[in-house]
C-alpha cells in the first residue's frame, strides 16, 4: 500500500505547519523510491516523483492558508488504493492521470483566493465559479443616473441651457452656427436693422449676442418674411387699421369656440363669453367687408368687441404677464401683419401714448375704440 489512509493532522507545539508538510512528504518520497516489494522503472519513478512535488505544492498552499485547528487534509482523497505489483512501463497509472494533476492545480488555486474548505453544491459544476469570479462578464453595472438639471429650465429665445462646474442651471447666449438650417424661404425673419435672417433662431441668437449694447437694445424682429419694402402708413390708412383689427379678433376667437372639442384652445370661462357672441344673431359673419360697414357694426353690436380685445392681450401679456405689453410681447402678432398690413408698425408705436416703450392696458384698449369705464382686468382671463 502506499500511505493508506494517511492523515496528516495540523501539528501541535512549536512545529510549524510547513515543517510538518515537508517531512511528511519526505518520509513519502523515500517510501516511494525504496520500495523492497515490486520492480519500479526509472521512468514511472521519475513521474511519481513529479507527482509528489506538485502534492508538495498543494500541502505548502494548505499551510500558508492559514487552516483552522480543526482542519485536516487527506492524501487519500488523491490516492487510489492499489496493490504494489510489478508494473511496465507501458501500463498506466490511475495516480498520473491528468485529472489529478488538475485537481490539484485547481486546489492551489482555490487556497490562494481563500476558497480551500467552501464544498461544491450537489449538482453543480465540478470546477466551481463563484459569483463575482468573472465580475467583468456578470457584475450589472448600476450608474447613478443624474437628472439633468436643464431639462425643465426655460431660457428665453436666444439662449440655452448649460451646466456650470457645480451643476447649477444657467442660461447662455447660443451661437448662431448651431442653429438648425432654413427649409425655405418662408422661415426667413427681417430684423429691425432691415436684414434678413435665415432663421428667427438665427435673429435671436444674434440679439443675444449683442445684448448689453445700444445696437442689441433697438434690435427687434420687425416680421416674417425676408426683408422688402414696406409702405409708409398715411393717417386716413392708420384709422381703417382698428377697424379690420376688431373684426379680425372677434372672428378669430369664433373660429377657436367652433373647433375646440376637447377644452385645449380656450378655458371655459373663455368659453362662455365667446359662446354669447356666437350665438348671437346680429353679429356680422367673417368675410370681406367695407370699412363703412365695419364702423357700422362697430357702433351697433360695441359690446361684442370688449372681449376679444381684452383677450388678445392676455394672450400677448405672458413674458412677464404684468399688464404692459414690451415690444418682444408684441412680435407674434404684429411680425406676421406687417407683411400684409403695413400700418400695423405705427399702429402700436402710436398705441404707446406716454412713449415709455410699453403698452399697458388701458393704451391698448383705447387704441381699439374701447371705452375707459369697459376696461376690466378681470376680463384678461
Amino acid at each position: 500500500m502506499l500511505w493508506r489512509g494517511a492523515k496528516l493532522g495540523r501539528p501541535t507545539g512549536n512545529v510549524s505547519s510547513v515543517n510538518w508538510g515537508g517531512w511528511q512528504i519526505f518520509s513519502g518520497l523515500r517510501s516511494l523510491l525504496t520500495s523492497r516489494s515490486g520492480v519500479v522503472s526509472v521512468k514511472l519513478k521519475i513521474e511519481k516523483m513529479r507527482v509528489w512535488l506538485l502534492l508538495v505544492l498543494c500541502l505548502a498552499g494548505s499551510a500558508t492558508a492559514a487552516p483552522t485547528e480543526e482542519e485536516e487534509v487527506f492524501v487519500e482523497e488523491l490516492l487510489t488504493e492499489e496493490p504494489v505489483v510489478e508494473v511496465s512501463q507501458e501500463q498506466p497509472d490511475e495516480f498520473l492521470q491528468p485529472e489529478y494533476e488538475a485537481k490539484c492545480i485547481y486546489k492551489i488555486k482555490r487556497q490562494e483566493s481563500g476558497r480551500f474548505n467552501q464544498e461544491p453544491e450537489v449538482g453543480a459544476n465540478p470546477v466551481q465559479i463563484e459569483v463575482g469570479e468573472f465580475d467583468e462578464a456578470i457584475e450589472i453595472v448600476e450608474d447613478d443616473v443624474v437628472e439633468n438639471a436643464c431639462l425643465d429650465y426655460q431660457c428665453k429665445k436666444g439662449k440655452v441651457c448649460e451646466l456650470d462646474e457645480s451643476n447649477t442651471p444657467m442660461c447662455v447666449c447660443q451661437d448662431a452656427t448651431s442653429c438648425p438650417p432654413a427649409e425655405g424661404e418662408f422661415e426667413h425673419v427681417c430684423g429691425t436693422d432691415n436684414k434678413t435672417y435665415d432663421t428667427s433662431c438665427h435673429f435671436f441668437a444674434t440679439k443675444c449676442a449683442l445684448e448689453g449694447t445700444k445696437k442689441g437694445h433697438k434690435l427687434h424682429l420687425d416680421y416674417v418674411g425676408p426683408c422688402k419694402f414696406i409702405e409708409p402708413c398715411v393717417d386716413a390708412e392708420l384709422l381703417e387699421f382698428p377697424l379690420r383689427m376688431r373684426d379680425w379678433l372677434k372672428n378669430v376667437l369664433v373660429t377657436l369656440y367652433e373647433r375646440d372639442t376637447d377644452n385645449n384652445l380656450l378655458t371655459e370661462k373663455q368659453k362662455l363669453r365667446v359662446k354669447k357672441i356666437y350665438e348671437n344673431e346680429k353679429r356680422l359673419q367673417a368675410g370681406e367687408h367695407s370699412l363703412d360697414l365695419l364702423a357700422h357694426d362697430f357702433k351697433k353690436n360695441y359690446n361684442m368687441y370688449i372681449f376679444p380685445v381684452h383677450w388678445q392681450f392676455g394672450q400677448l401679456d405672458q413674458h412677464p404677464a404684468d399688464g404692459y405689453l414690451t415690444h418682444s410681447e408684441l412680435s407674434p402678432l404684429r411680425a406676421p401683419l406687417i407683411p400684409m398690413e403695413h400700418c400695423t408698425t405705427r399702429f402700436f408705436e402710436e398705441c404707446d401714448a406716454d412713449s415709455d416703450n410699453y403698452i399697458a392696458l388701458e393704451e391698448w384698449a383705447a387704441c381699439f375704440g374701447v371705452k375707459e369705464q369697459d376696461i376690466d382686468k378681470e376680463l384678461i382671463i
